[in-house]
């Protein structure tokens, strides 16, 4: 069992304000088996027990239905999605939406589409997040980015805010440590706008921040900068 069983996931979902189906849990069971199962030979997570997995990344991802407004169809670009999180399990709870998996790491590109293989059919993008932000066939072309990374939130926002259209948003899921005031600046070069700063905890006591920017007008067509130049001198 590479996840709680039914009725225990049911029972923390609920801790949370979430439900969870039977058909849900099924998919989001499979895609813990080939995590695991997968992890034995790459690097891709370093929780692999039941709880950990159900709570940590399972639930952590998909509280963002709670806590933001997703539309019916929409398109979610998951920049930088590493093992698939948030990415693959909101595509698993709800399946309506066009979700796209990018990461810059071809062996977890590979793990991801034989996730979408087995699961939903999920797009997987091979790239560098700076160097999709700047494609024509990316930039400005998704309803929501979602990303849940460690990196501040001016480097961020530049990673992401490329691809989001106007009236989409940039949905960020954070640790407690940060001063998100610090990227109000950068979020207004690149066209956003903070519209929400939610604290909340799991159920296990760890706390979150997710930070909920609007897209209000274009990105300038010079960012998002080469890698060198994000990691060097913050926006």
């Amino acid at each position: 069992m590479t996840i709680l069983p039914y009725n225990e996931i049911t029972a923390l979902f609920e801790k949370s304000g979430m439900n969870i189906t039977e058909e849900q849990y099924a998919l989001l069971d499979k895609y813990a088996d080939l995590l695991v199962e997968y992890n034995k030979v790459m690097n891709l997570t370093g929780i692999t027990d039941p709880m950990g997995i159900s709570e940590k990344h399972f639930l952590d991802s998909l509280l963002v239905f709670k806590l933001a407004d997703i539309p019916e169809n929409a398109s979610v670009i998951d920049v930088g999605t590493g093992a698939g999180f948030p990415g693959v399990p909101m595509k698993l709870y709800r399946p309506d939406l066009d979700v796209t998996l990018l990461d810059s790491l071809n062996k977890r590109i590979n793990f991801l589409e034989a996730v979408s293989r087995d699961t939903l059919p999920m797009t997987c993008v091979h790239a560098r997040a700076e160097e999709g932000g700047r494609k024509t066939e990316l930039r400005e072309r998704f309803d929501i980015a979602a990303a849940r990374a460690v990196a501040a939130l001016p480097v961020l926002a530049e990673y992401c805010l490329p691809y989001v259209k106007v009236g989409g948003s940039f949905i960020a899921m954070k640790g407690p440590s940060e001063d998100i005031s610090l990227g109000k600046n950068a979020v207004k070069l690149l066209g956003g706008e903070i519209s929400d700063i939610i604290d909340y905890s799991l159920p296990s006591g760890d706390k979150r921040v997710m930070v909920i920017i609007k897209k209000i007008s274009p990105t300038p067509t010079k960012y998002p900068r080469n890698g060198g130049q994000i990691s060097k001198k913050n926006l």
